[in-house]
C-alpha cells in the first residue's frame, strides 16, 4: 500500500509535435516502462544528417529503474532507436513476433548480440515492475500490430499505438475493440492515441481496396511493372505479390531494406510467396516485360534509394525505360514532398508512366481519421487525454475533438517531448520538464554532431570556403610568406583574380597594422585575418563565406 504514496508519471521523450522519433515513459516510483524507441526522418536543414533519434539521457539516469521497453509495431518510427538505447543500457525488450523479427534484424547489423527480446502476443498479460501490460490487437499498415493495457498502481493507461478500423485487413485479424470497449466498462484513467489523420473526416479505407486496384493495373499490362512501398508495409508488398502471381509474374526485390523485410517476413509466416515467385533481382535478363514486377524501396524520394537511382540512370541493375509502369505506393511524410517530386519527375522524363496517390487510389493510410478516432475515444471513455503521434496542430486537433465529445477541457492536455506529466485518480498537472530532444546520427557518429556543426555545414552551402594560408616567424610574427588564398564552394578562382589580389592586400594591411605583441599571437592573427577579409568581402559582393585562416609558424 505504501507504493500509493507516489504519482504516476508520463513522460513522452519523442512523437509529440512531430511525425517520428516515438518514445514515451509511463514511470511510478521505482518503476519504468518505455511504449516504443523510435527514429525519426532528418529535415532539410540538418545537412549530411542520416536520422535523429530520441534524446535518452533520462533513461540512462535512470536506468536501474527500467523493467522493459514495450514496442506497439514494427515500424522505423516506433523501433529504429533500439540498437542506439542498447549500446548504452541493456534492457529487456517486448513485442509481437514479427516487430521482434525485425528489431532482431536491425541489431545484426548494428552487432548486437545480447539483447534480451522476448516475444509477447495480443490478449496475455505481462507483469513489468508494478504494471500489469496487457496488448491489445489493432490494425495498421504492418502486421502484428498492438496497443497496450497498462494496469498501474492508481489506473488503467491505454495506449492506442498507431492504428486504423479495418473490417477487411490483409491476412490479419479485425482490431479487438470488444477489448476496448470493456476497458471502458471498467475504468481508463489515461488514454493516449494516434492523431497523424485526425484532419481528415470519416474512415480509413480498407487494406483490400488497393489488392483490387492492383489487381485491375497488372491485368493486361504488357510493359514491367515497378512498384515503390514501405518496406515494412508487409500487408501491401503481400497484394503485389498476390497480383503479380495471378498475372504470371516474377518479383524481383530492390533495396537493401525491402530484401530484409521480405526475407524476415517470409522466414516468420506473414507473406506468403507460391515457390518461385519471388526472384533475384540478377535474373531479370531472360524474361519479358510482361513477366516482371520489380518491388523497390524509395517511395520517400530518399537519395541513395533503390527507385531515386533507377530514376537517375545510377542504379546497377534496373533502368527506367520508355514506357515502365511506376506506382508510388505509399503518401510522402511531412517534409519529404519536395524529394518524391523530384524523384516523380526523372520518371516521367524517362518516359515512364508513373501513379501515385493524387492521380488514383494505389495508397490508403495505415491510421485511423476523425471518425474512428471519435470511436475510439466514445469506448474508452477515459477520464484524461494525451494525444500523441502527431504535430501540434494534430495534437489541439485531437484534444479538442475529446472535448467536443464531452470531455472537462483541463481534462485533455498537450504536451511537448520532455514535459512531465503527473497523474492522480483525480488529476492530471504538468509539474516540470526532462532532458529531451533530437540526437544526430551521421554514419557511425551517433550525437557528434549538434547545432554548431549544422550551422558550420549550412555556412559552407549557402556561402562556401575561403582558406587563407601564410607562414610567419616564429619569434617575431613577421609574414614570410603568403597569404595564398583558395576557395572552395566560394568564387572560381581563375575568374576573379582581381578579387583575390585585393583579397590578399586588404590582409596583407590588416596585419602590418598589428603591434609586435600582437603579431607573436596567432590566434589574434586569425581573428585580424577573418575580420578584415569578412568586412572586404561583404562589402564588395554582398556574401559572408566562411574563412579559414591556417598559419604556419617557421623558425628560420
Amino acid at each position: 500500500m505504501a507504493e500509493k504514496k507516489h504519482k504516476l508519471k508520463v513522460i513522452p521523450l519523442g512523437g509529440l509535435g512531430e511525425i517520428g522519433k516515438n518514445t514515451t515513459v509511463i514511470e511510478y516510483g521505482n518503476n519504468i516502462i518505455v511504449i516504443d524507441m523510435g527514429m525519426a526522418f532528418p529535415e532539410d536543414e540538418m545537412l549530411g544528417i542520416d536520422i535523429v533519434i530520441p534524446d535518452i539521457t533520462y533513461l540512462i539516469k535512470n536506468k536501474e529503474k527500467i523493467k522493459g521497453i514495450i514496442l506497439t509495431h514494427g515500424h522505423e518510427d516506433h523501433i529504429g532507436s533500439i540498437p542506439y538505447l542498447l549500446q548504452k543500457i541493456n534492457v529487456p525488450i517486448y513485442g509481437t513476433k514479427l516487430t521482434l523479427g525485425l528489431v532482431e534484424n536491425k541489431l545484426l547489423e548494428h552487432k548486437i548480440e545480447d539483447a534480451s527480446l522476448n516475444v509477447i502476443k495480443a490478449g496475455e498479460t505481462l507483469k513489468l515492475g508494478c504494471f500489469k501490460v496487457t496488448p491489445i490487437r489493432v490494425n495498421h499498415s504492418i502486421p502484428d500490430s498492438v496497443g497496450f493495457a497498462i494496469d498501474t498502481p492508481i489506473g488503467t493507461i491505454v495506449h492506442t499505438g498507431d492504428f486504423k478500423i479495418d473490417y477487411t485487413p490483409i491476412n490479419d485479424e479485425v482490431i479487438d475493440l470488444g477489448k476496448f470497449a470493456e476497458l471502458g466498462r471498467k475504468g481508463v484513467l489515461l488514454a493516449m492515441s494516434d492523431s497523424t489523420n485526425i484532419e481528415r473526416p470519416g474512415f480509413t479505407e480498407s487494406e483490400k481496396t488497393i489488392g483490387q486496384k492492383f489487381m485491375e493495373l497488372f491485368t493486361n499490362c504488357e510493359s514491367r511493372i515497378i512498384v515503390a512501398s514501405f518496406a515494412s508495409n508487409v500487408h501491401r508488398l503481400q497484394q503485389v505479390i498476390d497480383a503479380a502471381v495471378a498475372n504470371n509474374r516474377k518479383v524481383a526485390i530492390s533495396g537493401r531494406s525491402m530484401v530484409n523485410a521480405v526475407k524476415v517476413s517470409q522466414e516468420l509466416g506473414y507473406l506468403n510467396a507460391p515457390e518461385g515467385s519471388i526472384i533475384n533481382i540478377n535474373d531479370l535478363k531472360g524474361l519479358k516485360d510482361k513477366e516482371i514486377v520489380i518491388l523497390t524501396t524509395g517511395s520517400q524520394g530518399e537519395p541513395m534509394s533503390a527507385l531515386t537511382r533507377m530514376a537517375n540512370n545510377a542504379h546497377k541493375k534496373v533502368q527506367i525505360k520508355e514506357g515502365d509502369l511506376v506506382i508510388i505506393s505509399a503518401n510522402p511524410i511531412p517534409g519529404n514532398e519536395k524529394t518524391v517530386s523530384r524523384v516523380i519527375n526523372m520518371l516521367y522524363e524517362k518516359g515512364a508512366r508513373v501513379l501515385y496517390d493524387a492521380l488514383t487510389q494505389v495508397h490508403v493510410s495505415g491510421h485511423a481519421r476523425r471518425d474512428e478516432l471519435k470511436l475510439m475515444l466514445t469506448l474508452l471513455k477515459p477520464k484524461f487525454f494525451i494525444p500523441v503521434h502527431g504535430e501540434f496542430r494534430h495534437l489541439m486537433q485531437h484534444a479538442k475533438l475529446a472535448c467536443e465529445l464531452g470531455m472537462p477541457e483541463g481534462n485533455a492536455v498537450i504536451g511537448k517531448n520532455g514535459d512531465v506529466f503527473e497523474l492522480t485518480s483525480k488529476s492530471i498537472v504538468k509539474n516540470t520538464t526532462v532532458t529531451s530532444g533530437n540526437i544526430l546520427v551521421d554514419g557511425l557518429g551517433v550525437g557528434d554532431v549538434g547545432n554548431i556543426v549544422l550551422r558550420d555545414r549550412r555556412l559552407l552551402s549557402e556561402n562556401g570556403l575561403i582558406i587563407v594560408v601564410l607562414s610567419t616567424d616564429k619569434n617575431t610574427g613577421r609574414v614570410l610568406a603568403g597569404p595564398e588564398i583558395v576557395s572552395r564552394g566560394f568564387i572560381y578562382v581563375r575568374e576573379n583574380v582581381d578579387l583575390i589580389d585585393e583579397s590578399k592586400r586588404i590582409i596583407n594591411e590588416a596585419l602590418s597594422k598589428c603591434d609586435d605583441a600582437k603579431a607573436k599571437d596567432w590566434n589574434n592573427i586569425k581573428t585580424v585575418i577573418k575580420d578584415a577579409l569578412s568586412s572586404f568581402i561583404y562589402d564588395r559582393i554582398k556574401r559572408s563565406p566562411m574563412i579559414l585562416p591556417i598559419i604556419v609558424e617557421v623558425d628560420p
